[in-house]
Order: structure tokens, then sequence, then C-alpha cells
């Protein structure tokens, strides 16, 4: 990835409230940074989810992950 929009003080406080870290049971989160740079980008665009570039992974899984997050509330 070319840059991120988190600086990496940003990303040190947001990290410990991540689902997918060390220890939480379920799948692991594959790179919660670029998964949160993700969401960032749909968030600055305003573009569709299926407008997500391949450099964040395939739009549908990302979503999905989005998804599950508002669920548990990780956006709060």
């Amino acid at each position: 990835m070319e840059r991120f929009v988190l600086t990496d003080a940003q990303w040190a406080k947001m990290e410990p409230h991540c689902l997918g870290k060390l220890g939480d049971r379920g799948r692991s989160g594959a790179d919660n940074r670029l998964f949160v740079e993700a969401v960032l980008w749909i968030a600055r665009t305003g573009s569709p989810w299926r407008d997500l570039p391949p450099m964040f992974g395939k739009w549908n899984s990302v979503y999905v992950r989005f998804r599950d997050w508002v669920r548990a509330d990780v956006f709060q």
C-alpha cells in the first residue's frame, strides 16, 4: 500500500479495540490496519463497496467484515 490515512500514533490507539487480535476467540483479523484503511476509504470517498480498490482485498469480504464489526459495536 502506498500510504496510510491513519498515522502510526492513531493506529496504536485504535488497534487494541479491533476484533481478531491475538488472544481473541474465533477467526483472526488478518491485517486489521488495512481493513480499517479500507473502511476509511469508503467513508472518505462515499463510493459503494463494489468500487473498493483491489489493494484492500475483495470488496465483499471487506464489507462482511465491516458489517460484523458494526454488529459488535467496534466503531462505537
